[in-house]
């Protein structure tokens, strides 16, 4: 989310394709709120459908409907282009609101102490530890590498990329975990956390530093799916905790990606190759992973001007003011103070960026929210914190699915050349991530 990344010019909009857009989102949020949350049982557990899954359901039909209208009434590739663009900004207010309860939580965040260091232990052999031994046994090669290194994110194509070359087979697999990670990782995620939260088995604290993977979606998905089965008060802490861990996994991640989980990757892959690797019939490449070579990896990287970008900014605040009135019975005007404060916050991190273009943005807005954030630090901070506090942290997740969920189906065609196996694989390794870190902190609860 660097405003310094490479990539071409979004290209611009008219005045009546933007109002279609914003009308698309606006609906989906509308009724994924007013459906609200659906819950039935599966075995021992039970399943959470929040308004932020429905929305990326809604949204994906939404966009389905949109592309079989006439060409100036629909939402076409350009449009859900536009919009995974929009996402990624989408996320800033998030992520502010998320800093601004860090900041209130600190205490807590504080007396988590080594649980919070530790689990990020868990955030980068978790996915290892499960998903490069189940690549091995589906005959998968050096695919595997990229694949179960790290959630694959933009940090992990720039390694994997500089390193082999997104031509090579550590460049399909990390392309492979980035694909389905973009396309479903989010509802992945959530319905995984929602159902092993259910079980009761773990400490909601220690789920929460599990949630904060370093993904913005897929973290606003998993704690989501927590903090719905949580009390008021624990939802709060939740929240806080899994912000935390996701700031500290994008901070570190690269670094620790970099020198450890890589080498480390490489190193076990040499091992358990010649032993797993003999168990599966597929002594070559797996076909389905060449044909990733053709896949084009989405493209999320065009530039957005100043104006795109508070757009987006005011898009999801006020969007998420509605999810606030449905889902919370809060008042948008009484809300609103809190939100201006929210989306001031972003836009000077934004500005700051400009001069600083190389800062990691995320770090930089949740240092500011956190600031704020903290009673007694700034004048009027109990105000502040006061106006912030009527803003649900949840209405955010419904609005960020929700683009999502209308920008998913262009990203479907290169989904589909994956093959299964690299898919399975991949989400075995967003699996492993959540449960290593899970597991870990649960040492210190």
């Amino acid at each position: 989310m660097s405003h310094a990344s490479a990539g071409l010019a979004a290209p611009t909009m008219s005045l009546s394709t933007r109002v279609r857009m914003l009308a698309a989102i606006l609906l989906v949020v509308i009724v994924s709120e007013a459906i609200g949350s659906v819950t039935f049982a599966v075995g021992p557990g039970k399943i959470v459908l929040q308004p932020m899954l429905w929305a990326i359901f809604i949204g994906a039909i939404v966009a389905a409907f949109g592309q079989r209208l006439p060409a100036g009434a629909g939402i076409d590739t350009a449009m859900q282009t536009r919009i995974s663009g929009y996402l990624q900004y989408a996320l800033l207010p998030f992520l502010a609101k998320l800093g601004l309860m860090v900041g209130g939580s600190l205490p807590q965040v504080r007396e988590a102490g080594w649980a919070l260091v530790f689990q990020e232990f868990g955030h980068f052999f978790g996915t290892m530890a499960i998903g490069l031994p189940l690549a091995l046994l589906l005959g998968i090669k050096r695919e595997a590498i990229g694949a179960t290194f790290s959630v694959g994110r933009e940090p992990s194509l720039a390694i994997i990329g500089e390193r082999y070359g997104m031509n090579s087979p550590e460049g399909r697999g990390v392309m492979a975990e980035y694909i389905t990670g973009t396309v479903i990782g989010a509802l992945f995620v959530a319905l995984m956390a929602g159902f092993i939260t259910s079980l009761n088995i773990f400490d909601p604290r220690s789920l929460a530093m599990g949630a904060g993977v370093g993904s913005g979606s897929m973290m606003a998905a998993g704690v989501g799916a927590i903090a719905s089965q949580q009390t008021p008060e624990m939802a709060h802490q939740v929240a806080a905790l899994a912000a935390a861990a996701n700031l500290l996994t994008t901070v570190v991640g690269v670094y620790f990606t970099l020198f450890i989980s890589l080498p480390t990757t490489i190193f076990l892959y040499g091992k358990l190759e010649p032993v797993l690797g003999r168990f599966s019939r597929a002594k070559a490449e797996p076909a389905a992973a060449a044909a990733a070579a053709d896949a084009d990896v989405p493209s999320h990287s065009a530039k957005m001007g100043f104006g795109d970008r508070l757009t987006a900014y005011a898009v999801c605040g006020l969007f998420a003011l509605v999810g606030n009135r449905l889902g919370y019975n809060v008042p948008i005007l009484d809300a609103l103070p809190g939100m201006a404060i929210i989306i001031l916050l972003v836009v000077i991190a934004d500005l700051l960026l400009r001069v600083v273009p190389k800062l990691p943005a995320v770090a930089v807005l949740s240092l500011i929210a956190m600031t704020v954030g903290c009673p007694g630090v700034l004048p009027y901070s109990d105000q502040i914190i006061a106006a912030v506090g009527k803003v649900n942290f949840l209405p955010f997740t419904t609005v960020i699915l929700a683009m999502a969920g209308l920008s998913i189906l262009k990203d479907l065609p290169a989904f589909r050349k994956l093959g299964w196996k690299i898919v399975v694989v991949s989400l075995a390794a967003n699996a492993g991530t959540f449960m290593g870190a899970t597991v870990i902190a649960e040492f210190f609860h």
